[in-house]
Parts: C-alpha cells; structure tokens; sequence
C-alpha cells in the first residue's frame, strides 16, 4: 500500500527515486520503479492522482464514467495499481526546483536535490534519479477579444466537469483545432449542454502533410476512435470548418464570435466561448533543471531533448509522457515505465538480461501506441496565423497585458530573445511564469527577426519554477552558506543572535 505523506516533517530525507507528475506517465513510472525494490516518492499539486486526463476518475459515478468515454474510465485500472504499490505518494505537494545537490547539505551519495513545497514547509530532499512526468500544458490561440468574460480555455471546462460536475448553462461555441476539441464537444453534448457551434481553425492545407501518414493511422487505435467521435459531433452540433480568422465581441463580456473564411464572415451568438489549439510540453521545470530543448518544427513547440529510454542530458534527470513530446495517454503510461525501469537498472535493482527483457517488451507496446501519432501532428498542426496574432491590439500576455504591437515595437529595437524582451515589456513575468504566453511571444520575435524559432530560444528559467512563500523558505534548513549570504559571515551571524538575546533578557 502507498504511503499518504500529508506533511513534509513525513517526507524522509532522500529517495532512490523521485516521480514529479501523478498523470499515466508519473503514476507507471512510480509503479514500475516501486517493483524492484526502489524507494520512491511521487510528488503531485493535485489532490488526487490521475493528472488532467484521468482527473478525479475514482470518483466518477456511472453516469460521469459514461459522459466522459471509455478512455477515461480506463484510469480507474492504473490509479488502483498505484494505491496498491509499495511507495510514497505526497498530494498536493509543490515541486519547484531540481538541481544538482547542495555540496555542503548533501549526504555525498545522492546526486539530485528536489525542492518540495508540503502543508506549508519547504524541504530539499535528496535523490539518486529524478523522472519529470509534468505534462503539457494548452497552446494559446490569442485572437481579438480573447480574454474577455465569457471566454476560456477548453481544458479548464474539462477540468470543472471532471472535478466538480459544472457543465456549461448557456449556449456554447467551441473553437479551436485537434483532437481534444471534439472530445470535449462530445462529452459536453453528452452532458445536456447546447454546444451551438464547434468552429474548427484546422489549415487545410495540413491534408497534404498528412496524407503520407494516413495508412498508418487508418490502421492505428485512433482510427475508428476519432471516426466516432467526428460522427457524433457532426450527427449533434454545427461543424464550421476552413476558418481562417476569429474574433469574440460582446458588451463587456462575450456574447458572439465572428468567423471569417476567406472573405466570407459570419456571426455567431453565444454565451460562452471555449477555446483549444492543442497542448504543448510544459517545460517549466525541465528547463529549470538545466536540460537541453530545441524546437520541433511539426509539433509547433519546444520539446526536451531525450533518448529512447527518457534520459536527458543532466544525469539521473529523465522526462517521460506528454512533458517530452505530446503522445497520448497510453503511450505516456509506457514511456514513464520505461523510465522507471532504467532507473532500477541505472541503481543496480536488476541484471541487464532481465532489464534487456523488459525494455523490449516495453518497446513494442510503446510502438503500437505511437502508431497514429505522425498523422495526426500534422493533420491537426495549428496555423500560423492562430499562433502568431496579426491584430497588434491583440493581447499576448494576459498577465501583464502585453499586446502583440508592443512586442513588435520591443523586437524591432533589435533585442535578440525573449529574455530581453521580457526586461523591456514584462512579458513572461507574471504568475504563470510564460506558461500562457511564451510560444506566442517567441513565435512573433522569430517572425519578426525572420528566423526559426528554435534560433531565438525559450526564456530562461530559474527556480522557484512556482511560488514560494517566505515562510516556506523559512522553513528550510539554515546552512553555513545561507548564513553568510544574508550575515556577511558565520561569526557575525552568531554575534548578532547572542546580542539578540541578552536584548531580549534587558
């Protein structure tokens, strides 16, 4: 049975291994490592284990289960194998730093320092192997109008009716490309909702990148899925398609979209708009870590830069599931085994014939869930235009409120990444840290400095890779290092508690 750790005063001080992520990459890659004998820790922000795709799955009545499909039913098996297997499991545990370990702290047999947030404490602890199963995050699609009221992400009305049954009231449009979106119009369809239109920005010119592909997918497990699915939404709601331009009005909040194709327009009135243009990898903490990225022209994004079995190039850190390339569910459980599995035999749990063995059975599931996958990056690649606004009075950091012109007048003064724009313009210095803002941004430089994107690079990232409170910091241990960075020197530091003390006694 696992370990419920609900404070960090429960945490020990160091692991064989520790798993950030409770979605199917971080929940198999902890099973998989807890089987030979690794002493593991699973730390996660959520308050259940599942992550976004199997998001509150042990809960779900009958009627949720049927809502939602079968692929989401399907993380019921993996999260039960998890509550039975022998290891820790911190919820709601704020991971923000991953880094080699602290000379002077470390006990000189762990390479890896993890910097956890737990009940209001924070701790290092110390690790042989670290897996990050982070996950993706949505891609942005900044058009005019985007952040007004009345208009969200599709992944967090996914997240309310997973959570918390909310579903939509009013008349709802869904607009966007991939896969999810239909999903979502599906479940919510399912659910009573009036989904009024489903407008899809899909390029069509991505049918002739995708068209190589198509036998493999026509004989992959997407196949007869992704029929039903753009069926039943065909069969229940208006499907617009070839879109090429959006733009939400409204008095103070949404209240119709305006679709262009070509030079064609439409209006659309409603009372929510929910928007998807894919997922991309959340790199936050991979980039902290100091690993090697670059970008991936057909997926549109930055991605990790890892071997077949999920190493990247820090040592003992490995990425597996969406968090190093989008793959899907399954392909993601297989990816965090197989992770799990190099790090038992990277810490000498298991010979190398019997590693040998099972990495290759791993393989060819891996290959069987990957089938698909090429066919549908490139059937489903967003468009530039949705990526990269026209409009310059069109937002692009929600946090700060960055325009798309400013950035253009920031890049036209020659600045050579996001980095210096981010100094100039704020942009990427918010709460969310880049995380809805940064491919946009960096997408617009490159546009405007007429490079690829993976020339310009992504910001840099440094821990706390998420808020930490002083009195979390406070919490830490005191080291003669800490002491002199904020005493001038160990001695003065002593001095000036003695001399604090006798005030006290005066």
């Amino acid at each position: 049975m696992i370990r419920d750790i609900r404070s960090a005063a429960d945490l020990a001080p160091a692991y064989d291994l520790v798993v950030v992520g409770a979605g199917p990459a971080g929940l198999s890659a902890a099973i998989e490592a807890s089987t030979h004998g690794l002493a593991v820790l699973l730390a996660d922000e959520n308050e259940a284990p599942g992550g976004q795709i199997y998001r509150s799955v042990e809960r779900a009545s009958d009627a949720d289960l049927a809502r939602m499909g079968p692929d989401y039913a399907a993380g019921r098996m993996l999260i039960g194998r998890f509550r039975r297997a022998d290891l820790s499991y911190a919820r709601r545990a704020t991971v923000w730093n991953v880094g080699p370990a602290d000379e002077e702290t470390g006990d000189g047999a762990h390479a890896l320092e993890v910097g956890i947030s737990l009940g209001g404490i924070a701790r290092p602890i110390a690790a042989h192997r670290v897996i990050l199963a982070t996950g993706a995050l949505e891609r942005p699609l900044p058009f005019p109008g985007w952040t007004m009221p009345g208009v969200m992400a599709a992944g967090a009305a996914q997240i309310l009716m997973k959570s918390s049954g909310l579903v939509p009231s009013g008349r709802t449009i869904l607009a966007g490309t991939g896969p999810l979106l239909y999903l979502l119009a599906s479940q919510l369809l399912r659910a009573g909702v009036s989904v009024t239109a489903v407008v899809d920005t899909t390029p069509v010119g991505n049918w002739r990148l995708a068209l190589p592909h198509l036998l493999s997918f026509a004989t992959s497990p997407y196949a007869l899925k992704g029929l039903r699915l753009l069926f039943e939404v065909h069969r229940r709601t208006r499907v617009i398609r070839g879109v090429t331009a959006l733009e939400a009005v409204g008095s103070g909040k949404f209240g119709a979209l305006r679709v262009h194709r070509g030079i064609k327009s439409m209006h659309i009135e409603g009372d929510l708009l929910l928007l998807h243009q894919g997922i991309a990898p959340n790199l936050n903490l991979t980039l902290a870590a100091g690993c090697d990225y670059g970008w991936d022209e057909r997926l549109a994004a930055f991605r990790p830069a890892v071997d077949g079995r999920g190493a990247s190039s820090v040592a003992g850190v490995s990425i597996a599931g969406d968090a190093a390339g989008i793959v899907g569910a399954v392909a993601s459980a297989h990816q965090g085994e197989l992770a799990g599995l190099t790090a038992a035999r990277d810490l000498n749990r298991l010979d190398q014939g019997a590693y040998e063995r099972r990495r290759n059975q791993l393989a060819q599931k891996l290959a069987r869930a990957l089938k698909g996958r090429t066919f549908i990056e490139n059937r489903f690649r967003p468009g530039k235009s949705f990526r990269v606004p026209g409009d310059d009075g069109t937002i692009v950091c929600r946090c700060e409120e960055i325009t798309a012109g400013k950035l253009r007048e920031v890049a036209a003064l020659g600045v050579p990444g996001p980095n210096q724009m981010k100094a100039f313009t704020r942009c990427g210095m918010g709460p969310c840290q880049g995380r809805l803002c940064g491919l946009t941004a960096v997408e617009l430089l490159a546009q405007c400095r007429g490079v690829a994107p993976g020339e310009v690079g992504y910001y840099r990232l440094r821990p706390p890779i998420k808020p930490v409170t002083l009195y979390e910091l406070a919490a830490l241990p005191h080291t003669e290092a800490a002491i002199v960075a904020v005493a001038g020197f160990v001695e003065r530091a002593a001095d000036g508690a003695q001399d604090a003390k006798h005030g006290s006694q005066q």
